[in-house]
């Protein structure tokens, strides 16, 4: 996160930010006075909403940037919660690198998250393998059940997180089923479509492949949730829980193109089974769901194509 464009981000809108309003300035200014001990005041802004599902930017006084997300829902304060908690657990248990925590700020109308803005690098051989090793890194956690003590978020879309005893039941009753009822609710979802992943739940036993041990997930590993810096690569965007960790190695390429080198990162670390390149589409479902239900019919191909492999 930086206010030069980023890897996979061409167009950052620089300038100043219409909903950037002055008591919102003033809290993020606040905040971060507070955390760094001097007055700090926004020179310059760089407008990110349009790549997040909250309306976020990256501001700066010059010499330190930050990055902060504005919710606007009933429920931001809880999900901005979930994402610090999230990191922490990353940052203490699998010892990977997260941006500094700020501070969650409650302002009019809304709440504030602020975290240490990240100089982003172009993503090299070199960068992509980090971007796998540091997955394998989370996945060497162990847990002792498929799920969390708490619920959390995957986006704006609340999360489930209640155990259950294997990994086939929990990806229905957790992930698909209730993503099925959000895209079916939102519209988006046709009739059909939604048979197609109904037939395909007493199937998963045997879709899903031998039961994996539970392992520390990201939970939303899409690769523009990994940031590469000149000091290593960075987690952000967290939806943790303990799971099947082919399910994160699924999300690093379900919308844009991964490198091989991301892979061989991996299994630097840590082996890949050779049947998930088979299942790779089947833990895709979920988050093409999620997506439909969210940003509408123009997803609907990639959840289509999925499912055709499988019913």
């Amino acid at each position: 996160m930086t206010l030069e464009d980023m890897p996979g981000v061409p167009r950052v809108r620089r300038g100043p930010i219409p909903w950037l309003h002055a008591p919102l300035r003033a809290s993020v200014e606040e905040a971060v006075s507070d955390c760094e001990g001097r007055r700090w005041r926004i020179k310059s802004e760089a407008d990110l909403s349009e790549f997040a599902c909250h309306r976020c930017a990256i501001v700066s006084d010059g010499s330190f940037s930050v990055f902060f997300k504005y919710g606007e829902t009933s429920n931001a304060r809880a999900q901005f919660a979930a994402e610090l908690s999230g990191l922490r657990t990353l940052s203490t248990t699998a010892g990977v690198l997260i941006p500094e925590p700020i501070g969650i700020v409650p302002v009019e109308g809304g709440t504030l998250l602020v975290l240490e803005a990240l100089e982003a690098v172009e993503r090299g051989p070199r960068e992509w393998r980090d971007v796998g090793a540091t997955l394998a890194r989370i996945h060497r956690v162990h847990g002792d059940a498929y799920g969390l003590d708490t619920n959390g978020f995957f986006g704006p879309l609340t999360q489930d997180n209640t155990p259950a005893p294997t990994w086939a039941e929990f990806f229905a009753q957790r992930r698909l089923l209730p993503l099925l009822k959000t895209a079916v609710d939102s519209g988006h979802l046709p009739h059909a479509v939604a048979q197609d992943v109904e037939r395909l739940i007493p199937r998963l036993r045997n879709l899903c492949g031998p039961e994996a041990a539970p392992r520390l997930l990201h939970g939303d590993a899409q690769q523009n949730n990994f940031i590469s810096t000149a000091g290593g690569t960075f987690v952000i965007d967290p939806a943790v829980y303990y799971g099947n960790p082919e399910i994160d190695l699924a999300l690093l390429d379900a919308f844009q193109p991964a490198p091989d080198s991301v892979f061989d990162g991996y299994q630097d670390e840590t082996p890949i089974e050779p049947e998930f390149f088979e299942r790779r589409d089947l833990w895709r479902l979920p988050l093409y769901l999620a997506a439909v239900a969210l940003e509408g019919p123009d997803h609907l191909s990639r959840l289509t194509r999925a499912l055709g492999k499988y019913v």
